[in-house]
């Protein structure tokens, strides 16, 4: 697999080592736009740089006809134009907010215990998030998706998520903290009166990540079929 790095940083230098591991090729390390010429043939790209570039980053890619798997979180809110340049070009894109295997299982774990708590008025949930100071959106993507899990899986006890909300019971509050080198920490807790339940994922390392950004890079490259997919996809999770 001949692969284009967009994003070079810390993430992009670890997602080559893996690549390389694997037997891959990485023919383009890129901190600018992706332009056909200094693609260098690449046929996939894994996109992880700054919000503020991504979604051109990805728009370039599909519409050179490249699959695209990106990785840069804090863009979101432009996702329906990306999902409509990939129906246009019948383009295949993958987008996840963390690849590490152990959190895509979290996620999953996190709706289905979301929905056993859900009778259960007596436990309120709250969302926290531990990163690195250098990270540049808040709350993270991996949050993000959490409270998207808890709010879709909680009946209509959650409408949305905020940081640090006042006390209404319908907003589920996130707490951020970003603390010296600390790639992610995340934790879901459910508490009442008389007890809590704790869900934590704690990340030693930015391999989990890149591992995972590879595999999905191999299984869209392997997909024939254009659509907008997840790791939800990749590992076959349940709905």
């Amino acid at each position: 697999m001949k692969i284009a790095l967009v994003g070079y940083g810390k993430m992009g230098k670890a997602i080559e080592q893996i690549a390389l591991q694997r037997g891959h090729q990485v023919v383009a390390r890129l901190n600018e736009a992706p332009t056909r010429e200094n693609l260098s043939g690449a046929e996939v790209i894994i996109e992880f740089s700054r919000p503020e570039a991504a979604v051109d980053n990805i728009s370039k890619g599909i519409s050179l006809g490249i699959p695209v798997v990106s990785g840069t979180t804090g863009w979101l809110d432009r996702m329906p134009a990306v999902e409509s340049l990939v129906t246009s070009h019948e383009g295949r894109f993958l987008y996840g907010s963390n690849f590490s295997l152990g959190v895509n299982l979290f996620f999953a774990i996190t709706g289905h215990v979301t929905k056993l708590l859900q009778p259960h008025a007596e436990y309120h949930v709250h969302l926290s998030e531990t990163h690195h100071i250098h990270k540049k959106d808040a709350p993270s993507g991996t949050a993000i998706t959490l409270a998207e899990q808890v709010i879709a899986n909680a009946g209509d006890r959650y409408t949305q998520w905020a940081i640090a909300p006042d006390a209404e019971t319908n907003i589920l509050p996130i707490e951020v903290i970003r603390e010296d080198e600390v790639p992610g920490t995340h934790e879901v807790i459910y508490r009442s009166e008389t007890d809590e339940i704790m869900l934590k994922h704690t990340a030693f390392s930015r391999d989990g990540f890149a591992t995972g950004a590879v595999v999905a890079a191999e299984w869209l490259l392997a997909k024939k079929s254009p659509g907008v997919y997840s790791m939800r996809d990749v590992l076959n999770l349940p709905l």
